[in-house]
């Protein structure tokens, strides 16, 4: 077994132009942008994200995909998060995805480059990462990847030898770190020639068949064999079906249609199979952007949508689904200017709400990794019909970037209250001050002050906030 042991990397925060992030009902806690020097194709330095428990130190972490490899991100400390250990990978790859097992991390890839499967055992986080496999004989590539109990699911599979695509494939990880293939679905259902994305519980797979639709699976692990169970095909403003997610009660079912750009999320009623019936079909802009990967936690979805972001809605009541948050992770584009460009393949790829703290971690292919707090949305219901306690307390966080800066910081602070705003040397003297009645989205110009080290104070209530701030010239 491998060892890789960091015991420093470079971390940096992300320089975005000094552009505020439009949100509602979602602030940011930080934002991470651990990879600069490695780009693939559209500028995309980053993809897929996922989080991971580790319930043995009680700590909390971000797993980044990006285009040099795969980050793992301590998020224990939401605003100040550090990188703890990184696994490379394939150059300029675009295409990252993973899962977690156990204390293991499965990492797929899937470009134009041959590329390795690879699996990461964390236990020894934040101090290390160790390397379990990292190789292509069980096979080289796989577009997306899906963890079920002991059961690993790769779309898209492309083996080595012999060279071939596989529609869809399971292994079992009875045995961790050496998983061992149990079945490809060309072997029971040749006419899927591809899954693009899969959601399973408990053997029953939502396989997302591109232009084929979508199709609802059968593993049977006695018999070692795929069957259909439904199809959902001929729905209205249907595409190229990319990605779903299963209510908790196993009602209802999200999903995406990628191609072309601009379709809208639809919800479907699953309760039967082999007669779905459609809920609810809509356009987080109206027809704008394009929904790419959706979640479901308790009563919410939570949907990464391209240009604009991330969008959190309450699907309590499946007819009337309204929105309670959003955060758009992509400021050059979109709603936010009015401006959609030419590039809708662009922004926010995943997200992962599924960490004990309630924090969202969400991938930007352009602008690294956000870690958002979305306790005001998961708190505003329209009638709180899931018995949510309502929280009226506003949370606050000041965020600061760039940090070290040269010429202008951005200052973003989000309260309900008056507070006033310092800006000090390192001997404690007040060079700039400013009142404020609520929440404040501020530049301030630093080309002036010699450099060194400085701190941003709010004062809130009697409370103060500060954090350090790195003038370098």
């Amino acid at each position: 077994m491998k060892k890789i042991l960091f015991l420093a990397l470079f971390f940096c925060t992300v320089n975005l132009h000094s552009q505020i992030f439009q949100s509602y009902n979602i602030n940011l806690l930080s934002l991470s942008q651990p990879n600069l020097g490695d780009e693939g194709v559209d500028n995309r330095r980053y993809s897929g994200c996922w989080g991971w428990h580790q319930v043995s130190k009680n700590k909390e972490y971000g797993i980044c995909g990006a285009s040099n490899g795969t980050y793992f991100i301590d998020v224990s400390s939401p605003t100040t998060p550090t990188v703890s250990g990184f696994m490379p990978g394939a150059q300029k790859s675009t295409y990252r995805e993973m899962k977690t097992y156990q204390h293991y991390c499965y990492i797929v890839s899937d470009d134009g480059q041959n590329k390795n499967f690879q699996i990461v055992d964390m236990q020894y986080l934040p101090d290390s990462i160790h390397v379990v496999y990292n190789d292509s004989t069980l096979f080289r590539r796989g577009h997306t990847i899906w963890i079920d109990k002991d059961k690993m699911y790769i779309g898209a599979m492309i083996q080595t030898l012999p060279l071939a695509i596989t529609s869809m494939a399971v292994y079992s990880l009875a045995n961790p770190e050496s998983p061992v293939l149990l079945r490809k679905l060309d072997q029971d259902l040749p006419l899927l020639s591809y899954i693009h994305d899969m959601y399973v519980r408990n053997d029953t797979v939502f396989a997302s068949a591109g232009s084929q639709g979508l199709y609802i699976l059968k593993f049977d692990p006695i018999m070692n064999k795929f069957s259909q169970l439904g199809t959902y095909v001929d729905y209205q403003s249907h595409g190229y079906n990319h990605s779903s997610f299963l209510t908790k009660d196993g009602k209802h079912l999200i999903f995406c249609d990628e191609v072309p750009e601009r379709l809208p999320i639809h919800f479907v009623n699953v309760e039967n199979l082999s007669n779905i019936q459609p809920i609810k079909d809509w356009n987080p802009t109206g027809g704008n952007t394009t929904p790419h990967n959706p979640y479901i936690r308790d009563n919410f979805a939570i949907v990464s949508c391209y240009q604009d972001g991330l969008f959190i809605y309450d699907i309590s009541q499946p007819s009337n689904i309204n929105t309670v948050g959003y955060f758009d992770t992509h400021p050059q584009a979109g709603q936010n200017i009015g401006n959609y460009m030419n590039a809708p393949y662009r922004g926010n790829w995943g997200a992962y709400p599924f960490l004990p703290s309630g924090i969202i971690i969400a991938n930007d292919m352009q602008n690294g990794m956000f870690v958002l707090s979305a306790a005001s949305a998961f708190t505003t219901t329209i009638k709180n019909p899931v018995g949510i306690k309502e929280n009226t307390a506003q949370e606050s966080n000041l965020i600061i970037y760039p940090n070290p800066a040269s010429t202008q910081i951005a200052l973003h602070y989000t309260t309900q209250n008056p507070s006033t705003l310092y800006l000090k040397n390192i001997l404690g003297q007040v060079i700039t001050e400013k009142e404020f009645n609520g929440s404040l989205s501020e530049y301030l110009d630093v080309r002036s002050l010699e450099s060194g080290t400085y701190f941003i104070s709010i004062s809130e209530k009697g409370n103060i906030k500060t954090k350090k701030l790195i003038i370098n010239h």
